[in-house]
């Protein structure tokens, strides 16, 4: 005869197996926008193709997105990895930063409207922060796991907003050269993200070819507390410079620890 006590103990394990399979069954699910990288290089397009915008176009709601913006063709998504990412990301199928689409003369603004949607961000720690400690940042091709373009937004590293603070009053349009992480960055402070100052346009004119634009990363952050008045810095490496870097990502914090400062 089988034990009461046993049998019970079973059936409570059984049921702890299938609540912790389900829980699982949702962490993986919800990952899909940073950790099935490893499994489905097209798996942050799938989000926006099938997810998000089919349902904002059907119910008004951007279903597993943030936002859904129809007429600007991009979204905001909330990413697994750290208290405060988000991504941006066209509605449109561009592969990432070789993409000979950012730069057309029809191309968007995807900087500028991934700079305004730095709200969630400071949504997401509750904290209002200088425009100087907010990053934005995309990954070199060799140096990223999807194959949809997609800008980080992020707090920055406190140390690395302290090196770039030497850039505050730069004049705009030029280059400067930094080794920020160990590696070397050219630093060029703008006073627009849009039009000629669009970071995808300036780093293309040195890199026309798609090939070597595919080596390129790119960092955008405040040149001060207010970008409004002071600025954004353009923060450029690539995996052809001698000590250079095909990622910037280093350079934000995604646990974004500036928050607990203020």
């Amino acid at each position: 005869m089988t034990n009461p006590a046993t049998a019970l103990s079973s059936h409570g394990l059984v049921r702890r197996v299938v609540h912790l399979s389900a829980v699982l069954a949702v962490a993986f699910a919800a990952s899909a926008c940073a950790r099935l990288a490893t499994v489905d290089s097209n798996a942050l397009w799938k989000i926006v193709d099938i997810r998000c915008v089919p349902s904002q176009q059907a119910t008004g709601t951007p279903g597993q997105c943030t936002v859904v913006d129809l007429d600007k063709r991009y979204v905001v998504l909330k990413d697994i990895l750290g208290r405060s990412q988000f991504l941006l990301m066209p509605t449109d199928r561009i592969t990432g930063i070789e993409s000979p689409l950012i730069v057309a003369p029809d191309a968007k603004d995807y900087w500028r409207d991934a700079w305004d949607s730095r709200h969630y961000v400071q949504q997401a720690v509750k904290r209002e922060l200088p425009d100087d400690q907010l990053g934005l940042e995309i990954n070199s091709e060799s140096r990223r796991s999807q194959n949809q373009l997609h800008i980080h937004i992020d707090c920055m590293r406190r140390e690395v907003s302290a090196a770039l603070a030497d850039h505050a009053h730069d004049t705009p349009g030029e280059w400067r050269w930094q080794t920020l992480d160990g590696e070397r960055y050219r630093i060029m402070r703008v006073n627009s993200l849009s039009g000629a100052d669009n970071p995808f346009r300036i780093v293309a004119r040195d890199n026309p070819d798609p090939a070597t634009m595919a080596t390129q990363t790119i960092l955008v952050t405040g040149a001060g507390p207010s970008a409004a008045r002071d600025g954004w810095l353009i923060v450029n490496s690539g995996i052809d410079i001698e000590g250079g870097s095909g990622t910037a990502e280093g350079l934000l914090d995604h646990a974004c620890r500036v928050a607990d400062d203020h």
